[in-house]
């Protein structure tokens, strides 16, 4: 089963008002956030 993932925005909430990163490719630890969304479809087997 193929996913899309809506992830648009500007993440104004999560900004620390330097940086110019959409919300998407914004750190959570060590990897940006779109990576451990990712990573909980894949769990699921939805890798595409």
């Amino acid at each position: 089963m193929k996913v899309v993932l809506f992830c648009g925005g500007y993440g104004m909430r999560m900004r620390d008002g330097v940086s110019d990163l959409p919300k998407p490719m914004h750190p959570v630890g060590p990897r940006p956030l779109i990576w451990h969304v990712m990573r909980y479809y894949a769990h699921f087997g939805h890798k595409d």
